[in-house]
């Protein structure tokens, strides 16, 4: 099973690329490359790709020419796979981004709270090394696997100066990497470091308290954007999907009972509400999916902090709009009949 997983796995891997694909996991948080997830992904699109052949594809191509069915199976193969293969590697690069992203975040939010007891051991008297150390608990989480790491290389005989800027550049954070910038340099130059610190702690969380006042003050922004996708947005193309099926009925009525009499065309548009209901879910679906995005930008200052907002809006819009669709078409049945 091994051979099959995790061997087949990495032979579809080069090894130019090895360092860059082992960087970003651990990024999120896995200690090597999970190459079994390489070869799964290839034996289960393998028979993904089977079942759609033989349910939807061989049969439309069984009375053609021996030649002909070889032909069209190798390409629809091939394309079925890398396509399925593609796709599942598209979905699982942004799931591990987004998993980067809140790992960057608890980092972010743990920070001060480490640095803090870091600070407290230098000023028992530790050295800076045995405080990076000692300061390691279980509830500092992602931090404390990551200090132990980096204690793991220097004891190996790698420098703390190295370790530690590995460490912060796996990360896309400033804050981490401009706090240790300025820690390192201070135990370099012989200062008082855990002066440094507090100072590092306290600019930490007032840039914290200040991010906390900005999302406040654009929440009338969100709820406003929310408002528009949620609500309004949806309830205009019902009430433009009603308008038009009731300018389609009064036009058929008046085109039978008025002919020649009228110099204007009721006549039904070219039009078909079918298609416009069907226009306006997918235009309700690309308006939730950017304006999750807005919002993201709004709040957090990026786009990767959208994506929970996005199965909230898009949901939340298209149930609205059938909501508004049967309540606006029991309104409109009485107009009519009236």
């Amino acid at each position: 099973m091994v051979l099959l997983t995790k061997e087949f796995g990495k032979a579809f891997i080069f090894k130019r690329i090895r360092p860059g694909i082992k960087s970003f996991f651990m990024k999120a948080g896995y200690d090597d490359v999970p190459y079994e997830f390489f070869g799964w992904l290839f034996w289960v699109t393998l028979a993904i790709t089977y079942l759609i052949y033989m349910l939807f594809v061989y049969p439309k191509i069984s009375p053609y020419s021996l030649i002909s069915v070889f032909v069209i199976t190798f390409i629809t193969w091939v394309v079925m796979q890398i396509t399925l293969i593609a796709l599942s590697s598209v979905y699982f690069y942004f799931s591990l981004t987004i998993n980067i992203y809140q790992r960057t975040k608890e980092i972010e939010k743990i920070l001060p709270d480490y640095l803090q007891a870091v600070s407290s051991s230098l000023k028992g008297g530790m050295s800076f090394e045995k405080s990076l150390w000692t300061a390691i608990k279980p509830e500092f989480g992602i931090i404390a696997k990551e200090i132990t790491m980096v204690s793991k290389k220097v004891m190996t005989g790698n420098d703390l100066k190295e370790a530690l800027e590995e460490f912060t550049q796996k990360y896309d954070s400033p804050i981490l990497r401009r706090s240790f910038d300025l820690i390192i340099g201070e135990v370099e130059s012989g200062g008082k470091i855990a002066h440094i610190i507090d100072k590092v702690i306290e600019n930490i969380r007032k840039t914290k308290n200040l991010k906390e006042e900005m999302s406040a003050a654009t929440l009338t922004y969100t709820i406003f954007i929310g408002s528009i996708v949620i609500l309004i947005a949806p309830g205009l193309f019902a009430l433009s999907y009603h308008l038009m099926t009731m300018m389609a009925q009064f036009g058929g009525k008046l085109a039978t009972t008025q002919v020649g009499v009228t110099p204007i065309n009721f006549s039904l548009t070219n039009i078909n509400p079918g298609f416009f209901k069907t226009f306006s879910i997918g235009a309700l679906l690309l308006i939730s999916f950017f304006s999750s995005l807005i919002v993201s930008v709004i709040e957090k200052g990026e786009i990767r902090g959208g994506v929970k907002y996005i199965p909230m809006f898009v949901i939340s819009s298209i149930v609205f709009y059938l909501i508004f669709l049967s309540i606006l078409g029991v309104l409109f049945k009485g107009m009519i009949a009236l």
